[in-house]
């Protein structure tokens, strides 16, 4: 798992508790998840603001990632969860309580075994908690990130 914090210099944009939004699909049995995910997404940043940076990108892919192993290891996902605070919270959920595993050592220029090392490499935060008879598989990207679209440095 990876955790580290803003990139330095740059604090996280504040927001009071009030200020906290939170936004949910249910995607349970629903055909075309990916794509959903992210047209969800979009329009999420957008709505907040936070749709024109190079980290805005990294979210969709976060979250097309997030979307993708859901599907291709737990059956599916039941539902996609973004929470705007202090940084963005990509929430996955999943029927599986199976953790998420990566691929050992996935082989550059063939398909398949790379979706949480893209997650790992885009955001700032991320892991899992068991939730029910399932799992949240989850990454954070810095607020910081998404208004001024700075990388992770990572």
């Amino acid at each position: 798992m990876k955790s580290s914090g803003p990139p330095a210099g740059h604090p996280p944009r504040k927001q009071s508790a009030a200020a906290r939004q939170r936004r949910q699909l249910a995607l349970d049995g629903a055909r075309g998840q990916v794509a959903k995910g992210r047209d969800f997404t979009r329009q999420a940043l957008r709505d907040w603001g936070w749709d024109q940076t190079e980290s805005s990108e990294d979210c969709l892919l976060v979250v097309s990632e997030l979307l993708t192993n859901a599907n291709l290891h737990a059956g599916g996902c039941l539902q996609l969860v973004l929470t705007l605070g202090d940084s963005l919270r990509i929430e996955v959920v999943d029927g599986s309580p199976a953790p998420p595993r990566r691929a050992p050592a996935p082989r550059r220029g063939v398909p398949g075994g790379h979706g949480l090392y893209i997650v790992e490499r885009l955001s700032d935060r991320w892991g899992y908690e068991p939730q029910g008879h399932g799992k949240v598989v989850w990454a954070e990207i810095e607020g910081a990130r998404l208004v001024s679209g700075e990388a992770t440095g990572s």
